[in-house]
C-alpha cells in the first residue's frame, strides 16, 4: 500500500510502514559522523546528492529519504517517475505523497483484481497536484469512469504518452482525451470493458499528433477507424482484437500515410486487408502473425508496394496459405531486407536461393517450424547470405552438415540458435568451437539456467535474466517488464520457452545493435 517498488524485490513490512508514516527526522550533521566536524551530507550539492539517488533500486531510495530533512527534499524534487499501488485505500496518503513528489512527469497506477481501485477523485486530486504529466499508465483501474478520464484531460494537457489496460471507462473518457491532450503522441487501449459493441466512435481531433497507437484483445476495436486512417500516425500495432479488419483498412489507408511499422497479430484479416495496407509504400517493419486468412497473394501485394521494408515476420500458424509465391515477391522487391522470420512457413530452396541471392543486405534470419527445410536450404543460405550476421532455426529437419555448411559459409556469422532439431547432435557444438572460435553458438542442452558458453562469455538463450535499468529520470525499473516472478522460476530451473525463443532472440539482437550504434 503506497509507492510500489519498482525494484525486483518484494517489499518487507517494514518498508511498507515507513512509507506511510512520518518518520523522525535528524540534521545531516549528526549522521554518522562522530562529533558533527563532518558535514559531508550537508556541503554535497543537491545535484550531486540527486545524480547518486539515480542510481539505487527503489527500495534503497526510499530508505536514504528518510536520513534527513534535506535528503528528502532532494529525493522528491528529482524524482520523475512514480509508481502507485492504486487500491482505494491509500486516498488519505495521497496529498502528502503529492506534496512531496511534485516534479513527478510519469505516473504508473495499478490495482490487482481482487482490490477497489482509486475512483475519479483521487484521479482529479492527482492531475490538479501533477499537471506536468506526460506518461500516465492505468492498470487495473476498474472504478474510474469517463467522467474522471475528462477531467483527467483538462488537466493533463501536456500529455504525450497514455497506456491504459483493464479499465472500465469508455469511448467518452478517450474523446476526451483526444480533444483535450493535443499533443498526445503515443496511446495504447487494451481490455478496455467500456468499448463494447455499442460503443460510439472514437472521433479524431484535426490537431491529433497521434504517433503510435496500440489495441489489444478488444470487443469492439474498429471504433477506433478514424486514429487508424490519420496521416500522422508511424506505428500501429492491432492484437487479438475481435470483428472484421478488412474494411477499416479498405476506408483508412491512402497514398499519403506515415506509416512504417504494421502489426497485425491474431486477427480476422484477409488478403482485401493487406492489399489496402500496401498503399502504404513507407512501410519499413511488417508483422503478419496468425492470421489465417491472409495467402501469398496479399503478401504479394504489399511487397509490391512497400519497397523500403527492412524488416517482415510472417507465422503461417499452420495454415500453409504463405508459401513460395509469396516468398518469390519479397525476394524480388524487397531489396532493403535486413531481418526475415518465418514461422510455420514451407520455404523451398527455390524461395530461400531468391531471398539469399537478392536481399544482400540480410543480416538476421529465422526458419522455425518448417518440414521442408533441410540440409539442402542451409546451403543455399550459406553459399549467398555473405551479410548474415545472426541464424535461428528451430523445428526443422537440419542435421550437423547443414549447420556446419552454414558455419563455413557465412564469413559474417556472429549467433547461431538451434533449438528442437533432431538430427542436430551436441558434436558439431564442439566442431563450431575449434572452427569458430569467435561464435556465439546456442543449442539445446545447454547449461543450466538457458544459457550458453563460448570463450568465456555468456549468452541467454531463451530466459533473460531481469535486470535493474535506471532511467535516468530519478527513477529505476526492471528490464523486460512484468511477470518477473515467472521469469526468474523459468530461468532458474532451466525451462527454456521455445514458443518465446524468436521473439526474444530478435528483441535482443534489435536491442543490442541499438545500443552499439549510439
Amino acid at each position: 500500500m503506497g509507492q510500489a517498488p519498482s525494484s525486483p524485490a518484494e517489499p518487507s513490512g517494514s518498508d511498507t510502514a515507513l512509507s506511510l508514516r512520518s518518520p523522525e527526522f535528524h540534521d545531516c550533521e549528526s549522521i554518522g559522523f562522530g562529533n558533527g566536524d563532518y558535514g559531508f551530507a550537508r556541503d554535497l550539492p543537491d545535484d550531486c546528492l540527486a545524480y547518486i539517488f539515480q542510481l539505487l533500486s527503489a527500495g534503497d531510495r526510499k530508505r536514504c529519504s528518510l536520513v534527513c530533512k534535506k535528503w528528502l527534499f532532494v529525493d522528491g524534487q528529482n524524482r520523475h517517475r512514480l509508481s502507485l499501488d492504486a487500491k482505494a485505500e491509500i486516498l488519505p496518503f495521497l496529498p502528502s505523497m503529492l506534496n512531496r513528489f511534485d516534479s513527478v512527469t510519469k505516473l504508473a497506477l495499478r490495482c490487482d483484481r481482487k482490490s477497489f481501485s482509486l475512483s475519479d477523485e483521487a484521479l482529479v486530486m492527482i492531475t490538479v497536484r501533477c499537471s506536468n504529466l506526460t506518461r500516465v499508465k492505468l492498470r487495473g483501474c476498474r472504478e474510474i469512469t469517463d467522467l474522471g478520464m475528462e477531467s483527467f484531460a483538462r488537466n493533463c494537457k501536456n500529455l504525450k504518452k497514455l497506456s491504459c489496460g483493464s479499465c472500465n471507462f469508455g469511448t467518452k473518457g478517450l474523446n476526451a482525451m483526444l480533444e483535450h491532450c493535443k499533443i498526445l503522441e503515443e496511446l495504447s487501449v487494451k481490455r478496455i470493458r467500456g468499448i463494447h459493441e455499442l460503443a460510439d466512435p472514437i472521433q479524431l481531433s484535426l490537431s491529433s499528433s497521434l504517433r503510435s497507437i496500440c489495441l489489444k484483445e478488444l470487443v469492439n476495436g474498429q471504433v477506433f477507424e478514424s486514429l487508424v486512417a490519420t496521416t500522422t500516425l508511424k506505428k500501429l500495432k492491432i492484437i487479438r482484437c475481435l470483428g472484421n479488419w478488412d474494411s477499416v483498412f479498405q476506408m483508412s489507408r491512402d497514398e499519403n500515410s506515415s506509416l512504417t511499422e504494421i502489426h497485425l497479430e491474431r486477427l480476422q484479416v484477409s488478403d482485401i486487408g493487406l492489399s489496402a495496407i500496401s498503399k502504404c509504400s513507407n512501410v519499413e517493419t511488417l508483422h503478419i502473425v496468425k492470421t489465417p486468412e491472409c495467402s501469398s497473394l496479399g503478401l504479394a501485394s504489399v511487397v509490391e508496394r512497400c519497397k523500403l521494408l527492412r524488416k517482415l515476420h510472417i507465422d503461417g500458424w499452420r495454415t500453409k496459405r504463405i508459401d513460395d509465391v509469396g516468398l518469390l515477391a519479397v525476394a524480388k522487391h524487397c531489396l532493403n531486407l535486413q531481418e526475415l522470420v518465418l514461422i510455420g512457413v514451407d520455404a523451398t530452396q527455390m524461395s530461400l536461393s531468391a531471398i539469399a541471392l537478392n536481399c544482400k543486405k540480410l543480416e538476421r534470419l529465422a526458419l522455425c517450424g518448417s518440414g521442408l527445410i533441410g540440409d539442402t536450404e542451409l546451403g543455399c543460405i550459406a553459399e549467398k547470405c555473405a551479410a548474415l550476421r545472426k541464424f535461428c532455426i528451430k523445428g526443422c529437419l537440419v542435421s550437423d552438415d547443414g549447420i556446419k555448411a552454414l558455419a563455413l559459409g557465412c564469413p559474417k556469422l556472429v549467433k547461431l540458435k538451434v533449438k528442437k532439431c533432431r538430427l542436430v547432435t551436441g558434436d558439431v557444438k564442439e566442431w563450431l568451437r575449434e572452427r569458430r572460435r569467435t561464435l556465439v553458438v546456442s543449442m539445446d542442452g545447454d547449461e543450466t539456467n538457458g544459457v550458453g558458453v563460448v570463450d568465456q562469455r555468456v549468452l541467454e538463450t531463451v530466459v533473460e535474466e531481469p535486470a535493474l535499468v535506471a532511467d535516468g529520470d530519478g527513477g529505476v525499473e526492471v528490464a523486460g517488464g512484468g511477470r518477473l516472478g515467472l521469469a526468474m522460476l523459468k530461468t532458474k530451473l532451466g525451462l527454456l520457452a521455445g514458443r518465446n525463443l524468436v521473439a526474444s532472440t530478435f528483441r535482443r539482437w534489435s536491442q543490442s545493435e541499438a545500443t552499439s550504434s549510439i
